[in-house]
């Protein structure tokens, strides 16, 4: 009988094989050994669900009953808090008589750092007695995203409502046809500023930018982002930035076209597949919860990777996670994370970790949330994709998403959007009943203050107490659910006056509303 060739080999030319093997099989298959790579997801983390952190609370939840009083309380709408949309200033609107120039801004960011770039421009045109060109949206680094104002934002609707107050062009006249982007891409340039500082007050713009408009006729401001001030502007400049925001800024057509589909499937338990099923035990299960028939809430899930890594917490997937984390740290951020020099717990108990699906899901229980509840995910990408979000599914069995809800057909016109998905997401969730975000950020709190705005139920999640309860490993559900039952009572919409410092765009009461 004949040997096989390698059974000819000895036992160090074996190993000298394995060895060569092992060393040259990452370039042969690079994408198993790149942890969290945008494009490549790594097989030995990401996409091996990490078992329950929570198994005992998560037993008790899956068998949990919901009182009617607590049923009740969740689903009742917000009561009149005395407060209402105030955005019209207190003297008539007047465009100056004639215009110093034109100011262009160019923004960066997604949605909702867009949107407060928008209503900042609008704010400085004014300061300025300026002409303001409808903005330039970069390129997003991240998504690749190249939708500009028109693909988003009704751009005819925006000019009109503000016509009374700040003069708006689509494009620059003929005579500036010179001024874009990429002039400036190629060179230093005299109208171009760069050196608006975060936050700078009105009296920068009147010194630094008022010259160059009265030189030139023209002047563009990039980066732009968080370039104004939030105090010390006089009242009519911030109803304004109020205005734009709440009132301007609204939806192309075939955004709020697919957002209703949503809101009305939703609603109505219609769904593309296994419809007749679900409609069948959504009419049996609501026999016993009438007060969320015809309701549901909006998730805003942001458990991101560049946020799972960025947080420098664990998530449950081992030292292979922990491992692939705290590359892709290193090499989007070079060491420059601060929460990488405490330890989980640290961070945990301060609230600075952001929560799982498994861990919103529980929370979402405790609230009173139930396994007939209507929850809509809006989330771009989940770090882990369904994986990570089985439990998640299993505490709520009607749980959709823009997938489930919408035929590929209707999707394909913002397929591949991200600004344009993240639009159909708030609008749903402004027309939702309820709204929670699992983790702060600019949807978090652009929804927070525009909910607030219309006085609508939205619950902020209590961080640091939910941190320090799902670190007691020894906490039963009872004194779990009292303790999220009355750390969130007055987490759930409640106007919050705006401090020294914070954005109008989080905290819109005092400035854009008025005592009723």
């Amino acid at each position: 009988m004949k040997l096989h060739p390698l059974n000819q080999l000895t036992h160090s030319q074996k190993s000298a094989f394995l060895g060569v093997f092992i060393t040259l099989f990452p370039f042969f298959f690079p994408n198993l050994f790149q942890p969290l790579g945008r494009a490549s997801p790594s097989m030995f983390s990401e996409w091996i669900a990490p078992k329950p952190r929570h198994v005992t609370l998560l037993e008790d939840a899956l068998q949990r009953q919901t009182s009617v009083e607590v049923q009740t309380n969740l689903w009742s709408p917000l009561a009149f808090q005395g407060w209402k949309p105030c955005t019209m200033p207190l003297k008539s609107p007047s465009l100056p008589e004639k215009s110093r120039g034109y100011i262009q801004v160019f923004l960066d960011g997604g949605l909702n750092q867009q949107k407060m770039g928008i209503c900042d421009a609008v704010a400085v045109a004014k300061i300025l007695n300026v002409t303001l060109v409808i903005p330039h949206f970069e390129v997003n680094p991240v998504w690749q995203d190249s939708s500009s104002f028109e693909d988003i934002f009704d751009v005819d609707h925006f000019i009109d409502v503000l016509r009374d107050e700040v003069s708006i062009v689509k494009e620059l006249p003929g005579e500036y046809s010179w001024s874009t982007r990429e002039y400036y891409a190629t060179g230093i340039r005299a109208t171009r500023i760069k050196t608006a500082p975060v936050h700078a007050t009105a009296d920068w713009y009147i010194e630094n930018v008022l010259p160059i408009l009265q030189s030139y006729g023209v002047a563009a401001i990039a980066p732009f982002s968080h370039r104004l001030t939030f105090n010390g502007l006089p009242s009519h400049i911030q109803r304004l930035r109020c205005k734009v925001n709440f009132e301007a800024l609204t939806f192309v057509p075939h955004v709020k076209e697919l957002g209703n589909i949503i809101v009305q499937r939703l609603r109505y338990n219609a769904t593309i597949n296994q419809a007749e099923e679900r409609d069948y035990l959504l009419e049996e299960t609501d026999k016993l919860g009438k007060q969320q028939s015809g309701k549901f809430v909006v998730l805003h899930l942001r458990f991101d990777k560049d946020m799972a890594a960025h947080s420098a917490c664990d998530f449950g997937g081992g030292k292979a996670e922990k491992l692939a984390l705290a590359k892709y740290r290193q090499v989007l951020w070079q060491g420059r994370v601060l929460n990488s020099q405490f330890t989980d717990e640290e961070l945990r108990t301060q609230g600075r970790c952001p929560l799982t699906p498994e861990e919103i899901g529980l929370l979402l229980t405790a609230l009173g949330f139930n396994n007939r509840t209507r929850l809509y995910l809006a989330s771009h990408k989940v770090y882990g994709g369904k994986a990570r979000l089985e439990t998640l599914s299993e505490l709520f069995p009607f749980m959709e998403d823009k997938k489930s809800l919408v035929s590929e057909e209707k999707l394909a016109m913002v397929k591949g959007k991200a600004s344009l998905l993240a639009a159909v997401d708030y609008y749903v969730s402004m027309h939702s009943d309820i709204f929670i975000s699992a983790s702060p950020g600019n949807m978090h709190n652009a929804l927070v203050a525009h909910r607030a705005y219309m006085n609508l139920k939205t619950i902020r999640p209590n961080m640091a107490l939910l941190g320090q309860l799902f670190h007691n490993k020894s906490i039963g559900w009872s004194e779990f659910q009292g303790a999220v039952l009355d750390g969130h009572k007055n987490r759930q919409g409640q106007i919050k006056l705006r401090k020294e410092k914070q954005s109008i765009y989080t905290y819109p009461a005092p400035d854009c509303m008025c005592r009723a």
